[in-house]
């Protein structure tokens, strides 16, 4: 095998490793805002005003994560 393809399926091979690891990271992600909406749902009037900013800022947080880890794929796809 020569140089190059050896470089072309080590590069496949990462590729494919790292689509792997960001829609990992993109389903936890979206699974954590999922659940801090849930919780705000379901603890309502328990939860203090601050505590609901905080929860509803780390759901953003979250949601937000997972778009960059779905838009490094599509980057990843389009290169």
């Amino acid at each position: 095998m020569s140089k190059d393809a050896i470089d072309k399926v080590s590069d496949a091979i990462k590729h494919a490793v790292d689509d792997i690891k960001d829609s990992v990271h993109e389903g936890q992600h979206r699974s954590a805002a999922d659940m801090e909406k849930a919780k705000r749902e379901a603890l309502g009037d328990e939860l203090t005003p601050s505590e609901k900013v905080g929860s509803a800022l780390n759901e953003a947080k979250q949601r937000t994560q997972a778009e960059i880890d779905a838009a490094k794929l599509k980057i990843r796809d389009n290169t």
